[in-house]
């Protein structure tokens, strides 16, 4: 069926007047797969870039149909259920983002549950997340150059000993100098397990309602206890078809997916979406858009394989800005799709204006399967808005009590509180239900941003309630961080904040209070907590101490003042240009309802005002963090 076209709040109430069952008719992703195998059996469904070189005709993409798609799910499906995996048990997957992590993916959820796991965790946080999750089935990469994902594995066997099978994925189809498996690591060969089983149809019954359980997918960060988020079939579609109708997908769409599959977006934003719409996805190699070579010749596989759509968190649109065309087509291109951490306005402008491309914000949370709101595709993209919510869903923004958002109340039209939303999107629940409480509220999903809906039905996030650190779409717990450097014995208080970055969005910062006599500096502390930090993202990019740390009326640290004090360090640190031309420039931050706000007060003999505004555009196109400028004295 197509898909309704959405540019405005008219046309998404238009489209929820109708029966959800009638505009959304899948059950959930197997019954996506098979409508679009039926009608576009022989189009491309993936093409897996296997050398970042156009150039180099020697591992040619590898392409693979939408009907071949199904097969594989099919057979991956019956696979595990030979394995011996049951209905209420779940798949781990520690896959790159290649083709047989889709039909591990989407036969995981068709066999039992899925739960992909970022393969840069920890062995001591991934089995964790296993033992949450009840796996029973791990699948994971075997041997390849540049990739540690089966030590991984061959550590968590040993963690996990309720593992009844583990499969592995040959590497050596994309990494022809991979090392050969082993015979008698006791693991079995994927392609192999696959090739076994029948493909035309599932070797067993189940019955697969919007409600049956998908997945978990792991949230609130890389390091700390583990979290994941429930997914139900009917989250994964509303979300995946509400993507695709915002964004007009449609058969002759291509788009390039970076993004890995244990990543809303990957999975669902950009993966299920455009399976559902018939689009072809285009995946890099394994290494993803960390591989150099691809990213260097992106212009070109645009070109090559006819691109309409690409995709990126704001630092890869910020690369993007840097790499030059030379001379690639890029007239099939429609739009640059961003998402996963806040949009800078003058990013998307200078983007827009260099490539002439449109640029369109997606605002998502793993616990609503990667989907809150989009701007339409064709509608038009207003400076910080997040788009129009999914259809049928409900998007608020909460008032702030003295206990959190308000339940029973609603802001008006363009008044900030917390964004919180509630539909067939949203996930029923953590797996550890006492982890609900603040985000699963009374059939609300309570977000944690600062922001508002204004008139038009538009999403606007201006800020976080919540603590949680947003470093390039990888989400971090600041407790994490606190944790550690509280096991220092010259530590007595210890805070985790996000600092502004241009590139990053935001980047950890700390501040840490001593212990009365005693003595340490942030490169000593910095040393000591580099190595108790399982991932490389979450280590602080700087820790300062600090006299007292700021406290609220009942003892708690006070975030908002340390946030201000980063966000002041941030701009005053991207200003030195302009202090190498003999100006002066002081920088004072500070929390408001809508966020951080720094004012920036510049000194410069001789200069008009337009001059300094346009200089100091230009030194903070690429933050987030809001700024005015005040004139001095």
């Amino acid at each position: 069926m197509d898909l309704p076209r959405l540019a405005s709040l008219e046309d998404l109430r238009r489209i929820e007047s109708r029966p959800l069952d009638e505009v959304v008719p899948w059950r959930g992703p197997l019954d996506v797969l098979r409508a679009s195998a039926a009608r576009w059996p022989s189009r491309d469904a993936l093409v897996f870039v296997r050398r970042g070189d156009p150039d180099d005709a020697t591992l040619p993409p590898r392409r693979v149909s939408y009907a071949a798609l199904l097969d594989q799910v099919h057979r991956a499906a019956n696979a595990f259920r030979a394995a011996g995996l049951a209905e209420g048990e779940s798949v781990a997957l520690l896959l790159p983002p290649i083709p047989q992590a889709h039909a591990a993916l989407w036969g995981a959820e068709v066999a039992g549950r899925a739960c992909p796991i970022n393969t840069m965790l920890s062995v001591e946080h991934a089995a964790h997340l296993l033992h949450e999750a009840r796996a029973t089935v791990l699948v994971a990469l075997g041997p390849a150059p540049g990739h540690d994902t089966w030590a991984r594995a061959q550590a968590l066997r040993e963690r996990v000993p309720g593992l009844k099978a583990v499969f592995r994925v040959d590497a050596r189809d994309w990494a022809p100098d991979a090392p050969a498996p082993h015979a008698g690591d006791g693991a079995i060969d994927f392609d192999a397990a696959l090739a076994a089983q029948p493909g035309h149809a599932l070797a067993f019954e189940r019955a697969i309602g919007r409600d049956t359980e998908a997945a978990t997918f792991h949230t609130g960060g890389t390091t700390g206890a583990p979290k994941l988020a429930r997914h139900t079939h009917g989250n994964q579609v509303q979300a995946a078809w509400g993507a695709a109708t915002l964004l007009a997908m449609g058969p002759g769409d291509v788009m390039i997916n970076g993004f890995p599959l244990f990543h809303v977006a990957g999975s669902f934003t950009y993966g299920l979406s455009s399976l559902l719409a018939g689009t072809t996805l285009v995946l890099p190699p394994a290494a993803g858009l960390r591989d150099v070579t691809f990213m260097a010749n992106w212009w070109r596989w645009v070109e090559r394989e006819g691109v309409t759509l690409l995709a990126g968190v704001p630092t890869i649109v910020a690369t993007l800005m840097t790499l030059e065309r030379r001379g690639a087509d890029l007239s099939r291109v429609r739009a640059m799709l961003t998402g996963g951490s806040p949009l800078p306005t003058e990013l998307a402008q200078a983007f827009e204006a260099k490539h002439g491309l449109p640029v369109r914000n997606i605002l998502g949370m793993t616990e609503c399967a990667g989907v809150v709101s989009i701007v339409p595709f064709h509608g038009e993209r207003r400076p910080g808005s997040c788009g129009l919510p999914v259809p049928f869903t409900e998007v608020v923004a909460l008032p702030l009590g003295p206990d959190g958002p308000r339940l029973d109340a609603r802001c008006a039209p363009g008044e900030t509180g917390v964004i919180a939303l509630r539909g067939p999107n949203v996930s029923p629940g953590y797996t550890d239900p006492s982890r609900d409480a603040g985000t699963f509220e009374g059939g609300w999903l309570v977000s944690g941003d600062l922001g508002h809906v204004d008139a038009r039905g538009e999403v606007f996030v201006t800020g976080r309630a919540k603590d949680v650190i947003i470093r390039s779409a990888h989400n971090i717990d600041p407790a994490a961080i606190e944790e550690v450097l509280l096991r220092h014995p010259a530590v007595q208080l210890a805070a985790a904040v996000g600092q502004p970055d241009a590139y990053a969005g935001e980047v950890p910062v700390a501040f840490v209070q001593l212990r009365p006599g005693e003595r340490a500096d942030g490169e000593a502390l910095r040393a000591f907590v580099e190595p108790l930090i399982s991932e490389r993202p979450a280590v602080p990019r700087r820790i300062d101490v600090i006299d007292a740390m700021p406290l609220t009326a009942i003892g708690k640290v006070y975030k908002p003042a340390l946030r201000a004090i980063a966000a002041a360090r941030a701009v005053h640190e991207a200003l030195s240009p302009l202090r190498t031309r003999g100006w002066t420039t002081r920088v004072d931050g500070a929390e408001r309802t809508g966020g951080v706000h720094a004012e920036i007060v510049v000194e410069a003999a001789g200069a008009s005002a337009v001059e300094i505004d346009d200089a100091l555009r230009a030194c903070l196109r690429d933050f987030t963090v809001s700024w005015s400028r005040a004139l001095p004295g």
